[in-house]
């Protein structure tokens, strides 16, 4: 995410002394509660969806993770390397490509 868009996310939070509501379990629920938002967009139609409201949850979804990072002082691009580091230990290219299945039954 470019530096202009997350200082846009912090002075919006600042802007309205929000923080103080901000503790990483209400941001966690306040993701949840965005991604199945996202989700409903989906619900009666695998493809057929109004792409504006999906990018509009998305976006919601987006700006608790950048609070949540922020809260928790985690960099993204950090924790994001990390875990593609053990999706790809989990997922290696020989036995996971073109498969579905769970780590566990590849």
């Amino acid at each position: 995410m470019k530096q202009e868009t997350i200082d846009r996310i912090r002075r919006f939070t600042t802007d309205r002394d929000w923080d103080r509501f901000h503790s990483p379990a209400n941001l966690a629920k306040s993701i949840s509660i965005e991604a199945n938002e996202l989700l409903e967009c989906f619900q009666w139609s695998d493809t057929d969806c109004d792409l504006e409201h999906v990018k509009e949850e998305l976006a919601d979804v987006i700006v608790y993770c950048q609070d949540m990072l922020d809260k928790l002082g985690l960099d993204v691009d950090e924790i994001v390397m990390n875990k593609m580091e053990k999706n790809e230990a989990k997922y290696p290219m020989e036995k996971s490509k073109g498969s579905a299945a769970k780590y566990d039954a590849l």
